[in-house]
Protein backbone atom coordinates (compact mmCIF):
# COMPACT_ATOMS: atom_id res chain seq x y z
CA UNK A 1 0.00 0.00 0.00
CA UNK A 2 1.56 2.87 -1.41
CA UNK A 3 0.57 6.68 0.86
CA UNK A 4 3.65 9.00 -0.78
CA UNK A 5 2.98 12.32 -1.04
CA UNK A 6 4.57 15.22 -3.59
CA UNK A 7 8.39 14.98 -2.79
CA UNK A 8 9.30 18.62 -1.32
CA UNK A 9 12.79 18.59 -3.84
CA UNK A 10 10.46 17.48 -6.79
CA UNK A 11 7.75 20.54 -6.40
CA UNK A 12 8.66 23.47 -9.00
CA UNK A 13 8.73 27.51 -7.93
CA UNK A 14 8.06 30.55 -8.82
CA UNK A 15 8.34 33.78 -7.04
CA UNK A 16 4.48 34.35 -7.62
CA UNK A 17 3.56 31.22 -6.29
CA UNK A 18 3.27 30.05 -3.04
CA UNK A 19 5.54 27.49 -2.00
CA UNK A 20 3.97 24.57 0.17
CA UNK A 21 4.00 25.70 4.19
CA UNK A 22 2.51 24.42 7.20
CA UNK A 23 -0.84 25.12 5.72
CA UNK A 24 -0.34 22.51 3.02
CA UNK A 25 1.37 19.86 5.24
CA UNK A 26 -1.32 19.98 7.34
CA UNK A 27 -4.32 19.26 4.40
CA UNK A 28 -1.68 16.47 2.97
CA UNK A 29 -1.77 15.35 6.72
CA UNK A 30 -5.90 15.26 6.67
CA UNK A 31 -5.95 13.66 3.43
CA UNK A 32 -3.37 10.97 4.68
CA UNK A 33 -5.72 10.38 7.45
CA UNK A 34 -8.76 10.13 5.89
CA UNK A 35 -6.88 7.44 2.94
CA UNK A 36 -8.68 4.23 4.03
CA UNK A 37 -12.25 6.26 3.67
CA UNK A 38 -11.15 7.97 0.62
CA UNK A 39 -10.45 4.93 -0.84
CA UNK A 40 -14.08 2.95 0.21
CA UNK A 41 -16.05 6.30 -1.06
CA UNK A 42 -14.67 5.22 -4.62
CA UNK A 43 -14.07 9.01 -5.79
CA UNK A 44 -13.94 9.31 -10.33
CA UNK A 45 -13.27 12.99 -9.87
CA UNK A 46 -11.30 15.11 -7.22
CA UNK A 47 -10.44 18.82 -7.52
CA UNK A 48 -8.08 21.13 -5.83
CA UNK A 49 -9.37 25.09 -6.04
CA UNK A 50 -6.34 27.30 -5.78
CA UNK A 51 -3.35 24.68 -6.59
CA UNK A 52 -0.55 27.09 -6.14
CA UNK A 53 2.70 25.22 -6.45
CA UNK A 54 0.92 21.59 -7.36
CA UNK A 55 1.74 20.13 -3.60
CA UNK A 56 -1.58 19.17 -2.36
CA UNK A 57 -2.92 17.78 -5.87
CA UNK A 58 -0.14 16.15 -6.85
CA UNK A 59 -0.05 14.31 -2.89
CA UNK A 60 -3.80 13.18 -3.32
CA UNK A 61 -3.03 11.28 -6.98
CA UNK A 62 -0.19 9.78 -5.15
CA UNK A 63 -2.30 8.92 -2.01
CA UNK A 64 -4.89 7.44 -3.81
CA UNK A 65 -2.75 5.91 -6.13
CA UNK A 66 -3.13 2.89 -8.36
CA UNK A 67 -5.77 1.98 -5.17
CA UNK A 68 -8.44 4.11 -7.39
CA UNK A 69 -7.98 3.51 -11.39
CA UNK A 70 -9.98 5.72 -13.59
CA UNK A 71 -9.83 8.92 -11.36
CA UNK A 72 -9.84 12.14 -12.86
CA UNK A 73 -8.16 14.74 -11.21
CA UNK A 74 -8.78 18.83 -11.97
CA UNK A 75 -7.20 21.73 -10.43
CA UNK A 76 -7.75 25.39 -10.94
CA UNK A 77 -5.82 28.72 -9.95
CA UNK A 78 -6.19 32.68 -10.90
CA UNK A 79 -2.81 32.79 -10.97
CA UNK A 80 -1.22 31.53 -14.47
CA UNK A 81 2.22 30.71 -13.05
CA UNK A 82 0.43 28.95 -10.56
CA UNK A 83 -0.70 26.58 -13.39
CA UNK A 84 2.42 25.89 -14.70
CA UNK A 85 4.08 25.30 -11.62
CA UNK A 86 1.90 22.47 -10.88
CA UNK A 87 1.94 21.40 -14.10
CA UNK A 88 5.52 20.83 -13.37
CA UNK A 89 5.25 19.25 -10.25
CA UNK A 90 2.97 16.88 -11.26
CA UNK A 91 5.19 16.13 -14.51
CA UNK A 92 7.91 15.77 -12.00
CA UNK A 93 5.80 12.74 -9.78
CA UNK A 94 4.51 11.13 -12.69
CA UNK A 95 1.13 12.08 -12.60
CA UNK A 96 -1.73 14.08 -14.35
CA UNK A 97 -4.49 16.47 -13.30
CA UNK A 98 -6.39 18.77 -16.00
CA UNK A 99 -5.51 22.61 -15.45
CA UNK A 100 -7.68 25.07 -15.83
CA UNK A 101 -6.63 28.84 -14.89
CA UNK A 102 -9.85 30.66 -13.70
CA UNK A 103 -11.16 31.93 -10.51
CA UNK A 104 -12.32 29.37 -8.30
CA UNK A 105 -14.26 27.28 -10.48
CA UNK A 106 -15.49 30.38 -12.89
CA UNK A 107 -16.88 29.07 -16.38
CA UNK A 108 -16.95 25.06 -14.86
CA UNK A 109 -20.60 25.35 -13.01
CA UNK A 110 -22.93 23.51 -15.45
CA UNK A 111 -19.90 20.82 -16.82
CA UNK A 112 -19.08 19.95 -12.49
CA UNK A 113 -21.90 20.54 -11.28
CA UNK A 114 -22.76 17.59 -8.84
CA UNK A 115 -19.80 15.48 -10.21
CA UNK A 116 -16.84 16.34 -7.45
CA UNK A 117 -16.32 13.40 -4.75
CA UNK A 118 -13.17 15.45 -3.49
CA UNK A 119 -12.47 18.65 -3.18
CA UNK A 120 -9.43 20.36 -1.26
CA UNK A 121 -8.92 23.74 -0.67
CA UNK A 122 -6.31 25.91 1.03
CA UNK A 123 -8.04 29.46 0.74
CA UNK A 124 -6.53 33.27 1.24
CA UNK A 125 -7.52 33.05 4.45
CA UNK A 126 -5.21 36.05 6.11
CA UNK A 127 -7.32 39.00 7.45
CA UNK A 128 -6.44 41.59 5.11
CA UNK A 129 -8.25 44.69 3.88
CA UNK A 130 -10.98 43.76 1.30
CA UNK A 131 -9.10 45.44 -1.17
CA UNK A 132 -5.83 43.14 -1.25
CA UNK A 133 -8.68 40.18 -2.24
CA UNK A 134 -7.80 38.99 -5.61
CA UNK A 135 -4.65 41.04 -6.28
CA UNK A 136 -2.54 39.42 -9.37
CA UNK A 137 0.85 37.13 -8.39
CA UNK A 138 1.50 35.68 -4.87
CA UNK A 139 -0.88 38.11 -3.05
CA UNK A 140 -3.72 36.50 -4.23
CA UNK A 141 -3.27 32.78 -2.57
CA UNK A 142 -3.29 34.88 0.94
CA UNK A 143 -5.12 37.73 0.86
CA UNK A 144 -8.95 37.04 2.52
CA UNK A 145 -9.86 40.18 3.43
CA UNK A 146 -11.93 40.75 6.56
CA UNK A 147 -11.31 38.14 8.85
CA UNK A 148 -10.07 36.11 6.02
CA UNK A 149 -13.64 35.37 4.92
CA UNK A 150 -13.94 37.27 1.69
CA UNK A 151 -12.53 34.47 -0.42
CA UNK A 152 -14.02 31.15 1.77
CA UNK A 153 -17.55 32.83 1.50
CA UNK A 154 -17.50 32.72 -1.98
CA UNK A 155 -16.16 29.36 -2.25
CA UNK A 156 -18.47 27.07 0.22
CA UNK A 157 -21.54 28.05 -2.23
CA UNK A 158 -19.10 27.26 -4.95
CA UNK A 159 -18.52 23.79 -3.63
CA UNK A 160 -22.30 22.93 -2.71
CA UNK A 161 -22.92 23.48 -6.28
CA UNK A 162 -20.14 21.10 -7.56
CA UNK A 163 -19.57 18.42 -5.06
CA UNK A 164 -21.45 14.93 -5.63
CA UNK A 165 -24.19 13.35 -2.94
CA UNK A 166 -21.22 11.52 -1.51
CA UNK A 167 -18.84 14.41 -2.33
CA UNK A 168 -16.28 15.77 0.69
CA UNK A 169 -14.97 19.00 0.96
CA UNK A 170 -11.57 19.39 2.54
CA UNK A 171 -11.16 23.35 4.16
CA UNK A 172 -7.64 25.13 5.48
CA UNK A 173 -9.37 27.42 7.73
CA UNK A 174 -7.51 29.48 10.89
CA UNK A 175 -9.38 30.89 13.94
CA UNK A 176 -9.00 34.37 12.76
CA UNK A 177 -11.72 32.96 9.99
CA UNK A 178 -14.42 31.51 12.76
CA UNK A 179 -14.19 28.16 11.77
CA UNK A 180 -17.32 27.04 13.89
CA UNK A 181 -19.41 29.77 12.39
CA UNK A 182 -18.58 28.05 8.89
CA UNK A 183 -19.67 25.55 10.17
CA UNK A 184 -22.81 26.32 10.92
CA UNK A 185 -23.56 27.81 7.88
CA UNK A 186 -22.39 24.48 6.07
CA UNK A 187 -24.90 22.72 8.44
CA UNK A 188 -27.97 25.10 7.63
CA UNK A 189 -26.44 23.97 3.61
CA UNK A 190 -27.23 20.35 5.48
CA UNK A 191 -24.03 19.06 5.53
CA UNK A 192 -21.89 18.01 8.86
CA UNK A 193 -18.54 18.83 9.39
CA UNK A 194 -15.09 17.12 11.64
CA UNK A 195 -12.44 19.21 12.36
CA UNK A 196 -9.80 16.48 10.38
CA UNK A 197 -6.62 17.90 11.67
CA UNK A 198 -6.11 20.91 14.41
CA UNK A 199 -2.55 22.38 14.55
CA UNK A 200 -0.84 25.53 15.99
CA UNK A 201 2.10 27.04 14.69
CA UNK A 202 4.47 29.86 15.67
CA UNK A 203 1.96 32.53 13.75
CA UNK A 204 -0.97 30.55 13.62
CA UNK A 205 -4.03 28.02 14.63
CA UNK A 206 -4.87 25.94 11.49
CA UNK A 207 -7.83 23.74 11.04
CA UNK A 208 -8.94 21.21 8.29
CA UNK A 209 -12.23 20.80 8.10
CA UNK A 210 -14.00 18.04 6.31
CA UNK A 211 -17.27 18.70 4.63
CA UNK A 212 -19.80 16.11 3.38
CA UNK A 213 -23.83 16.31 3.13
CA UNK A 214 -25.78 14.66 6.06
CA UNK A 215 -28.77 13.18 4.64
CA UNK A 216 -29.68 12.57 8.41
CA UNK A 217 -30.45 16.32 8.96
CA UNK A 218 -33.26 17.62 9.50
CA UNK A 219 -31.93 20.76 6.81
CA UNK A 220 -30.94 18.04 4.57
CA UNK A 221 -33.83 16.28 4.24
CA UNK A 222 -35.93 18.91 3.64
CA UNK A 223 -33.86 20.27 0.98
CA UNK A 224 -33.70 16.96 -0.77
CA UNK A 225 -37.19 16.75 -0.35
CA UNK A 226 -37.33 20.46 -1.90
CA UNK A 227 -35.32 19.42 -4.42
CA UNK A 228 -37.37 16.25 -5.65
CA UNK A 229 -40.27 18.60 -6.26
CA UNK A 230 -38.73 20.75 -8.07
CA UNK A 231 -37.92 18.45 -10.65
CA UNK A 232 -40.94 16.85 -10.65
CA UNK A 233 -43.08 19.78 -11.23
CA UNK A 234 -40.55 20.30 -14.40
Amino acid sequence: MSSTTAQIRLVSSHPEVYEPCDDSFALVDALLADRAHLLEQHPTLCMEVGCGSGYVITSLALILGKEAPGVHYIATDINPHAIRVTRETLEAHGVHAELINTNIASGLDSRLKGLIDVMVVNPPYVPTREDEVGAEGIASSWAGGENGRSVIDRILPIADNLLSEKGWLYLVTLTANNPSEICLEMRKKGYGARIVVQRSTEEESLHIIKFWRDFDSVDAKEMLTASKSASWSL
